[in-house]
């Protein structure tokens, strides 16, 4: 792996440790808002939006449809990244972070006030798809925005770990998401379809709240102020990131396939799948909900070890180890008990996942330099988040469909995408950055 670009160009610029706290606590919160917002929205498209947006018609269309509104949100991701990543290259980071928290808690709550397909028929569909285009306009600039707010306001030699302090927002907001779910889940199912699932959209507020404080109270990032008075700021930051960064963007792309598609199955389709194969709701939720606990400190625990050891020898265990273990992991899927429930999700969240999402944060902001770090990062993560996690429950359903109900097909795909990824680790070492 290539020196990373901000300790290179700028080996002078001096980070205060209380500034870099809350830098990453800011950050934090706003990645824990983005996955609280991505979860929920999940889990209510796999048991409940088939219900209250696309009544009247089959359910396993209604399910289909419902999966579609998920892949809506990441078909816009992209667009934000541009967008958001083009004015955090030249005016700053801080400024776009608190814009895109502003529009994602308010699409998060938008779409729990939209009535049902009951009440105004299809144009609920349409406001639902509409919110989460928005919803996904804003996450598109959220998290590189977030996650290298947290590493360029950290040293060189933590630079894994404060990555590491956002990806953690991940599991963080799904556990929140979960347990809310699990919740509202005990609810009579009448109640729970009439007004019970928008308690969790809702309750964002609170957390949009907090967030949005404690970004205004954050200064802009250190690498980035020194970059703009030494080097000034590109024109267009989106073709000096394909001119000269290229190659990161392609390997930033084939490396996060895996670990995307994998935690967008795990949260979706794995869930619905557990269910349908005789495990009852709320205590499946509940063991995806201690999955995603562990993998807070996995994330972090990984982390650590990459600023030790290495970024890319972490990873490529952690693709060896998630391409493998996938098929025990939907063996025990398929079972109706809960123990083997939660070791499948253990197995595929902290035990597999969380040693390449712990890393991955740093290991995508130093194959940029800071002049274009917010584009490329962006639109790289926001491209793989959108092949490989938003269509992620419609390939599976489409996969398990041809095999006749069998996972082979999904499991080798999960293998295939954690091969893909070991290639691109390895060959990222070559990059350097200018």
């Amino acid at each position: 792996m290539s020196t990373p670009a901000s300790a290179a160009v700028h080996p002078d610029v001096r980070k205060n440790p209380r500034d870099a706290r809350r830098a990453s606590l800011g950050s934090y919160l706003g990645a824990t808002l983005e996955f609280y917002d991505f979860v929920i929205y999940s889990t209510a498209s796999a048991i409940v939006f088939p219900a209250v947006f696309f009544s009247g018609i089959d359910p396993a269309l209604g399910i289909v449809l419902s999966y579609v509104t998920l892949a809506a949100g990441y078909v816009a991701r992209p667009v934000g990244a541009v967008v958001f990543g083009h004015f955090g290259d030249r005016l700053g980071r801080r400024q776009m972070l608190v814009v895109t928290m502003i529009i994602m808690g308010a699409a998060s709550i938008g779409i729990g006030l939209i009535p049902g397909s009951a009440a105004i028929g299809g144009f609920a569909a349409v406001l639902l798809v509409t919110l989460r285009v928005v919803q996904g306009f804003a996450v598109g600039g959220e998290w590189a925005g977030a996650s290298l707010m947290s590493i360029e306001h950290a040293q060189t030699a933590r630079r894994g770990f404060a990555g590491a302090v956002v990806q953690s927002g991940g599991p963080s907001g799904a556990v929140l998401a979960t347990l809310t779910f699990s919740l509202v889940s005990l609810m009579p199912q009448e109640m729970l379809l009439s007004w019970g699932w928008r308690i969790p959209f809702l309750a964002s507020a609170v957390l949009v709240i907090v967030a949005i404080l404690v970004r205004l109270g954050v200064k802009e990032s250190p690498e980035f102020a020194a970059t703009e008075a030494t080097e000034g700021t590109p024109r267009v930051p989106l073709f000096s990131t394909f001119s000269q960064n290229g190659i990161s963007v392609l390997l930033v792309v084939l490396t996060a396939l895996s670990p995307f598609f994998l935690q967008s199955l795990t949260a979706t389709f794995g869930l619905q799948y557990a269910i349908g194969n005789g495990n009852e709701q709320a205590p499946a939720l509940w063991m995806l909900t201690i999955s995603n606990a562990l993998t807070i400190f996995a994330t972090l625990f990984f982390a650590a070890l990459s600023d030790r050891f290495g970024r890319v020898r972490l990873m490529v265990i952690g693709f060896v180890v998630s391409g493998v273990l996938v098929w025990v992991a939907f063996g025990l899927l398929a079972q109706p008990n809960l123990a083997a429930v939660l070791l499948a999700f253990i197995i595929l969240q902290p035990i597999g996942n969380a040693m390449i999402t712990g890393p991955l944060a740093a290991y995508m902001a130093d194959l940029f330099p800071v002049r274009n770090r917010f584009t490329g990062v962006g639109v790289s993560y926001q491209l793989a988040a959108t092949i490989a996690a938003g269509f992620a429950p419609l390939v599976a359903t489409g996969l398990i469909g041809a095999a006749g109900g069998a996972t082979y097909l999904l499991t080798s795909l999960v293998s295939v995408l954690a091969l893909i990824g070991i290639v691109a680790v390895l060959a990222s070492r070559r990059i350097r950055v200018e």
